[in-house]
C-alpha cells in the first residue's frame, strides 16, 4: 500500500504566515497571545477574527486571504488589548448580560486602531476605511455616535472582533502595561537597526547601572568584591512579571533584576545597587524565620537605607523608606516597633513597589550551579570591611559593622549546640580517688597497688533529665535516631547513666529510667494523628521520682499542641519546621 503525503492547505499557511509575522514583533510579543482556530459555524462569514479578553485569538477557518492582510487583522486585534478597549474599567459599555462591545464603542476603538496600524504600517487593510478619520479618541467619538449613529462608511463588517472581560480579568494580566513595555521594546529594536546596536549579554542590557556597579568594584572596597559577584539582570517583561517597580535581588541566584523603564541617576543607581547587595549579603530573606516576610522586609530596608545615608553612598531615590529615629537599630528591633501598625505599613513601599518584598524568596529564572552561598557572602563581605579599614576609607555605621563581624563567624551546628546545652546543665563532678577500688595496675610495675576513680553516689541520683519524644507517624524515623543518637552520646560524655523517658503520640507513656544509649532501641513510633505533648510534660513535673531542677529534652516535629513548660528546657525540630507558639528554650534544628 503506498504512503500518500497529507495535503497542505495552503490557505491556512497564509494564515500562519500572517500570525508569525505579527506574533514576532517586539511591540507585540509582549502579549504572549495563543492562536485558535474558531469552531465551525461560530462566526459569520464576513467575520475575520476575534480577540478574547484572556488574549487568545481565533480565526475563522474557511476565510480566504493572503498573509499580509492576516497580518493586518492579527495586529488590529492584537491593539485592541494594548489600547484597553476590552477592560471594562476604560469606559467600555457592552450588552446586557453579554461580553461584546456596543456597536457604537466597537466602531470608535477600531478607528483608533487603524489610525494607529496606518503609522506602522503592518500588512494591509482587506476593507480600507476613507483617507481622512475623525480626530476624536474612543470615547468622544463612542458617545457622539451614540447620539447620531454610525457612518456606514466606519461601521465594521462582521461581528465585534474583541471581547470585554471583567475586572478581575483585565486587573491580572494589565495588557496596557505590556504593550507599553512593548514599545519601549519596539524603539530600542529600531535605535539598534538605524544605528549601533546596544551591547546585549544573555538578556542584559548595558546602562547607567553597570557604570554604577562598576564603580563599586574599582573605588568601594567594602562592597567591591560582593559587586564583582553579582549579576544584573535587565529584562523589562521579567519585571513587568513580577512587578518589580526599580529592583529586586535572589540571594539564591546571585542576581539583582533591574527594571530598565526606571528612570535613575548614576548617583541613584548606586544607592539601589548597594541597597540590594546588602539585602543579600546580610542574608535577610533567611533571617525572617516567622516574621512576616513583607514586614521583615519593611525593617530591613529603614536600617539599610539608614547606612547607606550615613556612608553616601549614592542619592536615595525618592519615596524610599527612611527614618532618622531608628538610626542605630537592628533590623529585629524595628520590626518589633512597627509591627504595632500594619495598615499604615501595607501602604509603604519598597525598590519593588508598593506591598511588595524586594528580597525574593526564589529567583525568577532557573538558577544553577550556585553553591556554598553563606560562606560566598561571608567571605565577601569580610575581605571588603578589612580593605575598607585598612585604606582608611572612613568610619561605617555601628550597626552595619556588627552584622558584617557576626557573619564572619558562622552559627554553630545544632549537635554543637546541643553539646553546649548539656555541658550547661550536666557539670561533670570532680572524681575521686580511693584504694577501696583498686584500679587496673600497670604492666610494668604490677606489684605496685593504685587508687581507682569512683563517683559519689549523690551524683547519680542528680545527674538526669527528661525526654518527651513526639512518637507520632508523622516524625522522620531518620532524624529521630539522628537525635536520640547525639543525645545519647552526649549524656554519656557527661556521665549521665539514665534519663527519664516519655513517649507521646495522642496519650502520654511513661518509659520510667531508661538507660541512655538503649533509648533508640526502645522507641516505637506510633501511627495515631495528633501529636499532644502537653500530658507528657506534666508527667515529668509532677514525678515525685524526677528531680525538681531536671531539664527537660522535647523531639517533636512542631505539629503539636500548644505547650506550657515551667522548667528549664529545649526542643529539637527538623530544619525548616516551626512550633506553633512562641517557645521560651532553646530550639535545635535537626539537619
Amino acid at each position: 500500500m503506498s504512503r500518500r503525503k497529507a495535503k497542505t492547505d495552503p490557505w491556512r499557511a497564509e494564515v500562519l504566515k500572517g500570525w508569525h509575522t505579527v506574533s514576532r514583533l517586539p511591540l507585540f510579543r509582549v502579549f504572549h497571545s495563543t492562536l485558535y482556530e474558531a469552531p465551525d459555524g461560530r462566526l459569520t462569514p464576513d467575520t475575520w477574527a476575534y480577540v478574547t479578553a484572556g488574549g487568545d485569538v481565533h480565526f475563522h477557518p474557511k476565510r480566504r486571504a493572503p498573509a499580509d492582510e492576516w497580518a493586518w487583522v492579527f495586529a488590529h486585534l492584537l491593539l485592541h488589548l494594548g489600547f484597553g478597549h476590552a477592560d471594562p474599567r476604560s469606559c467600555a459599555p457592552k450588552d446586557v448580560d453579554d461580553d461584546l462591545p456596543e456597536p457604537a464603542y466597537h466602531a470608535a476603538c477600531c478607528l483608533a486602531a487603524e489610525r494607529f496600524l496606518r503609522t506602522l504600517k503592518i500588512g494591509r487593510c482587506p476593507a480600507p476605511l476613507p483617507a481622512e478619520l475623525p480626530p476624536h479618541d474612543e470615547v468622544a467619538l463612542s458617545e457622539l455616535w451614540r447620539r447620531t449613529s454610525v457612518p456606514d462608511a466606519y461601521r465594521p463588517p462582521g461581528e465585534p472582533d474583541f471581547r470585554i472581560g471583567t475586572a478581575e480579568l483585565a486587573r491580572d494580566l494589565d495588557f496596557p502595561r505590556s504593550f507599553a513595555i512593548g514599545i519601549a521594546d519596539a524603539a530600542t529594536h529600531a535605535l539598534d537597526v538605524a544605528g549601533e546596536p546596544r551591547t546585549f549579554v544573555e538578556g542584559h542590557v548595558k546602562g547607567p547601572w553597570d557604570t554604577a556597579l562598576r564603580w563599586f568594584v574599582s573605588s568601594y572596597p567594602l562592597l567591591g568584591a560582593l559587586a564583582a559577584g553579582m549579576k544584573i539582570v535587565t529584562d523589562a517583561e521579567l519585571a513587568r512579571e513580577w512587578d518589580i517597580s526599580i529592583a529586586a535581588v535572589s540571594a539564591e541566584a546571585g542576581e539583582i533584576y533591574i527594571n530598565p523603564l526606571s528612570r535613575q541617576t548614576e548617583l541613584g543607581w548606586r544607592f539601589v545597587l548597594a541597597h540590594e547587595m546588602l539585602h543579600a549579603a546580610l542574608r535577610h530573606g533567611e533571617r525572617a524565620g516567622l516574621r512576616e516576610p513583607y514586614l521583615w522586609n519593611v525593617a530591613c530596608d529603614y536600617v539599610i537605607n539608614g547606612w547607606l545615608v550615613e556612608m553616601g553612598v549614592g542619592e536615595m531615590p525618592e519615596g524610599l523608606l527612611f527614618d532618622q529615629s531608628l538610626t542605630g537599630m537592628s533590623a529585629e528591633a524595628v520590626y518589633d516597633r512597627i509591627a504595632t501598625d500594619l495598615r499604615r505599613l501595607r501602604k509603604l513601599g519598597t525598590l519593588r513597589g508598593r506591598g511588595l518584598g524586594d528580597v525574593l524568596d526564589r529567583p525568577p529564572r532557573r538558577a544553577g550551579g550556585y553553591v556554598d552561598l553563606d560562606d560566598y557572602y561571608r567571605n565577601a563581605l569580610a575581605t571588603g570591611l578589612a580593605y575598607h579599614q585598612s585604606s582608611g576609607r572612613g568610619l561605617l555605621p555601628a550597626g552595619l559593622e556588627q552584622e558584617i563581624r557576626a557573619l564572619d563567624q558562622p552559627p554553630l551546628p545544632w549537635d554543637a549546640r546541643l553539646a553546649r546545652w548539656f555541658d550547661e546543665h550536666f557539670r561533670p563532678e570532680e572524681q575521686r580517688r580511693t584504694y577501696a577500688r583498686a584500679s587496673r595496675r600497670q604492666a610494668a610495675t604490677p606489684h605496685i597497688p593504685r587508687p581507682g576513680r569512683i563517683r559519689p553516689e549523690e551524683t547519680v541520683r542528680k545527674a538526669t533529665f527528661g525526654v518527651v519524644l513526639d512518637t507520632s507517624g508523622s516524625m522522620d524515623v531518620k532524624l529521630l535516631g539522628k537525635a536520640l543518637g547525639a543525645i545519647a552520646s552526649y549524656a554519656a560524655a557527661r556521665d549521665v547513666p539514665r534519663a527519664r523517658v516519655v513517649f507521646c503520640d495522642a496519650t502520654a507513656y511513661d518509659a520510667g529510667y531508661l538507660p541512655v544509649e538503649e533509648i533508640a532501641s526502645k522507641v516505637r513510633v506510633r501511627g495515631r494523628g495528633g501529636t499532644i505533648l502537653q500530658p507528657g510534660v506534666r508527667l515529668l513535673e509532677r514525678a515525685g521520682d524526677f528531680p525538681p531542677d531536671g531539664p527537660i529534652l522535647l523531639i517533636t516535629d512542631g505539629e503539636c499542641d500548644v505547650l506550657r513548660i515551667r522548667r528549664e528546657h529545649a526542643f529539637l525540630i527538623p530544619q525548616g519546621a516551626s512550633l506553633p507558639f512562641r517557645p521560651r528554650g532553646p530550639v535545635f534544628h535537626l539537619k
